[in-house]
């Protein structure tokens, strides 16, 4: 099997790294495929996304380690996109200048009357920010994430959907919904049929693991098993934010994808085209 990873975090964001030294670790832990996808609010800025004056000297780093390695590693230039109403979206259009292989499209922010909240936040910051932005009300928060992917993946025109239930990075923690609720379980369905719709590939995630939040993958096992009924297509992904954690937890991601009944992997090749793998 190819090894790829399409979500690699850089110096130029909230990573550990540059994407020369990234990539020597990809080699080095036998990679053939590595994609580069800093956090990116284009043509904006957040605190841990690329900053608006570093845009272009990310673009010139992962060039020049993709012309460095060649022969040994094949390297793609991405950017994990985020999706923010009327502020930005994960599209090619939208990026054309930079001229990206691949875009990861990702919700982080949902956004009430009385603020924004990122459903990346600490535990104890996520709960204070339900509190006082949505009077407590989690299962609100968890709907509107829901909607906003699915407003992204209409609007949006990008390769890969990044950690489709990022919402649940704190569930084990604070209990802030439950999995079997029928309400939610109505969510991820209307989420995978606009998945399914769209086209995109869907990583399965072992981000939250690398970091302790969690044991298993972005997707859950129903979410991959819906997935797997429409057909779409999913490759494993580290969100890697230092080159330790390049593959961290594959063969838990491996095993989850297989649970659901998956054959292949998907991939992007340096042709910018997806392309299949058979898993064994």
């Amino acid at each position: 099997m190819l090894k790829t990873n399409y979500h690699t975090h850089t110096l130029f964001c909230d990573g550990k790294g540059s994407p020369e030294e990234i990539a020597e670790a990809a080699i080095e832990k036998g990679f053939d495929i590595l994609g580069f996808s800093s956090h990116s609010m284009y043509p904006f800025a957040g605190a841990w996304h690329i900053p608006t004056k570093d845009f272009y000297a990310y673009v010139e780093a992962v060039n020049s380690a993709k012309e460095k390695f060649s022969g040994k590693l094949k390297i793609l230039l991405g950017f994990e996109a985020d999706y923010i109403p009327l502020v930005t979206k994960p599209d090619f259009g939208r990026y054309k200048k930079l001229d990206p292989d691949f875009i990861i499209g990702s919700v982080h922010y949902v956004f009430s009357e009385k603020g924004r909240l990122c459903v990346d936040y600490s535990a104890n910051l996520l709960k204070e920010k339900i509190d006082t932005l949505y009077n407590g009300n989690s299962k609100k928060v968890v709907c509107e994430y829901f909607a906003l992917e699915r407003e992204m993946l209409s609007k949006g025109n990008f390769s890969i959907i990044g950690h489709a239930d990022l919402v649940r990075k704190n569930n084990n923690a604070l209990k802030m919904f439950n999995e079997n609720d029928h309400w939610y379980r109505k969510e991820i369905k209307a989420t995978a049929d606009a998945i399914k719709k769209s086209g995109v590939i869907v990583e399965v995630n072992t981000g939250a693991i690398a970091r302790g939040y969690m044991d298993g993958v972005y997707p859950s096992d129903e979410f991959l098993a819906l997935l797997h009924e429409r057909n779409v297509p999913v490759t494993l992904s580290s969100d890697s934010h230092s080159k330790e954690n390049l593959d961290f937890a594959f063969d838990k991601a491996l095993s989850a994808v297989q649970k659901a009944g998956y054959k292949e992997l998907a991939y992007i090749d340096s042709d910018r085209n997806t392309k299949f793998q058979t898993i064994l």
